[in-house]
């Protein structure tokens, strides 16, 4: 009888049914795409501002230190030290170690250029990783400066120091006008200390970065390496690190912490944690995070994830209402089989509990129907504001967000169905019957 009861409710009032049905469909629409892009902005965003670079720095700890004698700082400009190239492999051993999605050294060496015509120059040769593998992706100087143009192509790192052939090079944009250098052409590199060492060279591209590079030239990292006979040697590390937006607890000193502080804090994905890691990991090495790029990325997430919330709870509530409405109607078109089934002695739980069943199947039908309608908006959504992230027609079919999407289209069809079903069961059945006679 129960279930005759629950059909023939959704059969005679497929109206009001379908109106209430149709507004948790739209609240739990709305709810899904805002969770389904919640679950990838990080990245998402992380991507799009790849383009202010690393966002932290490794350098030789030594370098910073001072030295002294009275008022007289005495420590050269530069102090020749140096990390290890070996060491990066220490980089995926951290807690962290995933959230590391870019890695680029780079050494500086004074090198002598050499042109036909043209009086032997001194320039600053900085050599870096090009197209590197770095666990399941690939890393290098490009992959962290996307900013950055070339015209021509980028030498690859597999290129050794050879004096049998001429290896590509690429020369900043500035430098390449000053010597009216053009791709294709051949240069001279020689060591500025005049050792026997040199490089035949090919440019292979001119590069614009709007910055110092554009003075320099740019090669693979082990030409540089040989070429300043400083092997396994890096001036510097770029790293680029999926992290958590900055927040108060993230600035503090983990050294000041309670143990128990310490590894919450040690535990979370913050620039400064995963920089600590860093200076565990490698002997010698002082990383420090990038706070305009943290910052930027931080206060951006912050703004979209509050707008995203605002969304979701003001869809709901629109929900909730519309539910609400149509239970009300609802109850007042059946107060009469409300009044009988009240004195053939039903319950006033049993009542409820009628009521509250087709409430929840329809909650569940158009929650269902709202995921499925959420991850295509989602989907949508995200191929227009990220088009150029590389992945922004990937699926947000994400399973994990049914379950949840589906307990909210229950929640808000509950508590909008309440008042009207407490209303009902306050009726008195004998004045009902007799309105009704």
């Amino acid at each position: 009888m129960f279930f005759r009861l629950l059909m023939e409710s959704f059969r005679r009032q497929r109206r009001r049914k379908l109106l209430a049905g149709i507004a948790i469909l739209l609240g739990t629409t709305a709810v899904t795409a805002m969770l389904a892009l919640a679950t990838t902005i990080g990245d998402r965003i992380h991507k799009e501002l790849a383009v202010y670079g690393a966002n932290i720095i490794v350098y030789p700890k030594a370098d910073q230190l001072e030295v002294k004698v009275g008022e007289v700082d005495i420590k050269p400009a530069s102090s020749g030290t140096y990390l290890k190239e070996s060491d990066l492999a220490k980089l995926k051993t951290i807690f962290w170690a995933n959230n590391i999605t870019g890695v680029s050294p780079e050494l500086t060496s004074q090198q002598i250029m050499k042109l036909p015509n043209i009086e032997p120059a001194p320039v600053t040769v900085k050599g870096f990783w090009f197209d590197q593998t770095w666990g399941t992706s690939i890393t290098g100087a490009q992959q962290l400066h996307p900013w950055w143009k070339l015209d021509g192509h980028w030498p690859t790192q597999a290129e050794k120091w050879s004096r049998a052939e001429y290896l590509p090079i690429v020369v900043g944009e500035r430098l390449a006008k000053r010597y009216g250098l053009r791709v294709g052409e051949r240069i001279d590199l020689f060591p500025a200390d005049k050792s026997e060492k040199w490089n035949w060279a090919t440019i292979s591209g001119i590069l614009t970065t709007g910055g110092d590079l554009d003075d320099d030239v740019i090669d693979s990292l082990a030409n540089v390496q040989f070429m300043a006979n400083l092997p396994d040697a890096v001036s510097r590390v770029e790293i680029s690190a999926r992290t958590k937006p900055e927040d108060a607890f993230a600035r503090k000193d983990p050294e000041t912490l309670s143990p128990k502080d310490h590894e919450i804090w040690y535990c979370r994905p913050y620039a400064n944690s995963i920089a600590y890691q860093i200076r565990e990991a490698m002997p010698g090495a002082q990383a420090e995070q990038v706070r305009r790029v943290e910052q930027s990325e931080g206060n951006v997430l912050n703004r979209i994830s509050g707008l995203m919330w605002l969304i979701s709870a003001a869809a709901l509530l629109a929900a909730g209402f519309a539910v609400s409405a149509a239970m009300a109607t609802a109850v007042l078109e059946r107060r009469g089989e409300i009044g009988l089934m009240r004195s053939l002695g039903a319950s006033k739980g049993a009542i409820a509990f009628l009521f509250y069943a087709e409430t929840g199947l329809l909650a569940i039908f158009a929650g269902c129907l709202g995921y499925l309608a959420g991850s295509a908006l989602a989907a949508w959504l995200g191929a227009r504001i990220f088009a150029g992230d590389g992945g922004a027609h990937e699926s947000v079919l994400i399973p994990v967000l049914l379950p949840v999407v589906v307990a909210l289209a229950l929640v808000v069809a509950i508590a909008g169905s309440t008042p009207s079903i407490r209303a009902a069961l306050r009726m008195n059945p004998s004045a009902i019957l007799r309105e009704d006679a």
